[in-house]
């Protein structure tokens, strides 16, 4: 490889190198970039919402991704061969770390591989392909550098990105795996270089939906919540709608609905008025007289135009807090109630002001909405209900499913290998090819299986100098899929020695017929190591009932 030399390796089991960092390989921090995907519990409560909403209507409605990285012959060549930075070297699959493998004639799909979701530069839903690979906390998906970073936003990492194992038809049998750290090449982070196009990702323990009791929670539950939710209403009497607001404020579950009204706005029935007058049980708030007092919403410039509030009430003047809860203060709110105000900002419906957060990457992370009231008196008759809001949830719909490598396995890892060797490549292809065919639906994994070229592959308009090329007619959505030697069939456990980056038409008839992985060198495994001894852990973030 062109980069900085490593130091000679060895064969390492998993129990030695990832207690120890790998063997053989010196400190290469400079060649290591790592960046946050999501970072907290809030973070990643957005992510799962955004992909499992609707039934996973996200997922099913993503593309397959593979960037710039499409059939290419122009200025395709071949170089001389590879130059290994050290001995070659091995991390056994989990599950095989002190076990010697055996042969079989069985030829079985693996339970590691799967799909990664994220959003591109554009904000649309894409898909690559992946796999869990071996780790210490067991915690790590490998796929291709472009399905992680952002060559076409040329931002740091796609956002909302999770992997799914075992992906099938907008299911997720095994979870969902929200990722937390993404680690890559400093040159393929920085620079775009091809021939580093691969990434290793920390992920969450995994996240599934399962059948549970249907609990009743607060409001402030049912917002947070992540899983199947629902209002019901039942319909009360003035009585106790009267004595729910009392318990509650008028924020509450007690709901007042008016339908039907001859109203006229008037001035206020007298010249002053004590606030339990105008907010205790009884009062103007509830109509007294055929009177009401309403708190009227209002742009900010008229609020700050309008009168301090005083003892008069009158009509225009700035709303007491004590009665229009909020009144200029700025709340929090979620994402999705963000969103709702802003469609019906749109609409002229909302007038107060909205804000969004963003942290030092440039992500949102909070929003806020201020709201300003002004007084207003009406006078006239009504046709009124009322009635109090229940909220449910589907207790237990969102567990924690533990460790990815503890639910799907995890293949080895390999590298400074020879080439010319034989691999199996597994991946979820979906893309026409040049002309028009399309072979694949990107719905069940397929595989090739073959001798790597001994030559370096040379695409210049993707800055490949020294990538391994297959003969392979996989398409796009196959690519970050991995290329596993020694592939043992019976077991579905291998090791990770390349990942699928460029689809090639090598003889111009605009048919894929060849693809293209980064060469895994000692450098390659530093990256790995820096990324198979990160912690991610549990960060389930459905509030406790």
């Amino acid at each position: 490889m062109k980069r900085i030399l490593i130091p000679a390796g060895g064969i390492i089991m998993a129990t030695g190198l990832l207690a120890a960092g790998l063997t053989g390989t010196a400190n290469a921090a400079g060649d290591i970039d790592s960046d946050v995907l999501a970072k907290d519990a809030a973070a990643v409560q957005r992510v799962l919402e955004f992909w499992t909403k609707s039934d996973y209507k996200a997922l099913k409605d993503a593309d397959a991704y593979y960037y710039d990285h499409k059939a290419s012959t122009t200025g395709l060549f071949q170089g001389g061969g590879y130059n290994p930075d050290g001995k070659p070297g091995i991390v056994a699959p989990i599950g095989e770390e002190k076990k010697v493998a055996a042969k079989s004639q069985n030829v079985n799909l693996p339970k590691t591989i799967g799909k990664v979701f994220f959003l591109d530069a554009k904000g649309d839903p894409r898909w690559c392909s992946a796999t869990s690979i071996q780790s210490k906390y067991r915690n790590l998906v490998s796929t291709a550098g472009h399905c992680v970073y952002d060559e076409a936003g040329n931002d740091d990492v796609l956002d909302y990105w999770v992997f799914v194992p075992m992906y099938y038809q907008g299911k997720a049998p095994a979870g969902i795996y929200v990722g937390k750290t993404a680690f890559t090449h400093y040159d393929y982070s920085t620079y775009e270089d091809s021939d580093r196009d691969y990434a290793f990702v920390t992920v969450y323990n995994g996240l599934k939906f399962v059948d549970g009791k249907v609990v009743q929670v607060n409001a402030d539950e049912y917002d947070k919540f992540v899983g199947e939710k629902w209002v019901e209403e039942k319909a009360i009497t003035e009585q106790e709608y009267k004595d729910g607001v009392s318990k509650y404020g008028h924020n509450g579950p007690y709901k007042e609905k008016v339908s039907d009204p001859n109203i006229e706005t008037v001035a206020p029935p007298k010249a002053t008025f004590t606030d339990e007058e105008i907010t205790g049980k009884g009062g103007y708030a509830e109509g007294k007289d055929g009177y009401k007092v309403f708190g009227v919403e209002v742009t900010k410039a008229e609020y700050d135009r309008a009168a301090a509030g005083t003892t008069a009430w009158k009509n225009g003047e700035k709303c007491k807090p004590e009665f229009c809860k909020n009144d200029g203060q700025r709340v929090a709110i979620s994402k999705e109630e963000s969103d709702r105000l802003m469609a019906e900002k749109a609409k002229g419906n909302f007038l107060g002001y909205l804000e969004v957060e963003k942290d030092a990457n440039g992500k949102e992370i909070a929003w806020f909405k201020t709201q300003y009231w002004v007084v207003k008196w009406t006078k006239g008759t009504v046709k009124v209900s009322w009635y109090l809001e229940k909220y449910f949830v589907r207790d237990g719909g969102l567990v924690d499913v533990g460790a990815l490598g503890n639910n799907v396995g995890g293949q080895g890892f390999a590298y400074n290998q020879p080439t010319g060797k034989y691999v199996r490549v597994f991946g979820y292809p979906y893309e026409p090819h040049p002309d028009g065919n399309k072979p694949y639906t990107g719905v069940t994994p397929k595989w090739c299986y073959g001798k790597t070229g001994a030559k370096a592959v040379k695409v210049p308009a993707y800055k490949v100098e020294e990538q391994i090329a297959l003969k392979c007619a996989m398409t796009g959505g196959a690519n970050g899929g991995p290329w596993l030697l020694k592939y043992s069939n019976a077991k579905r456990l291998g090791y990770v020695n390349g990942v699928t980056s460029i689809f090639l038409d090598t003889d111009g008839n605009k048919r894929l017929d060849a693809i293209t992985s980064p060469y895994f060198d000692g450098e390659t495994a530093s990256v790995y190591n820096a990324a198979a001894n990160s912690w991610s852990g549990n960060i389930l973030p459905v509030v406790k009932k």
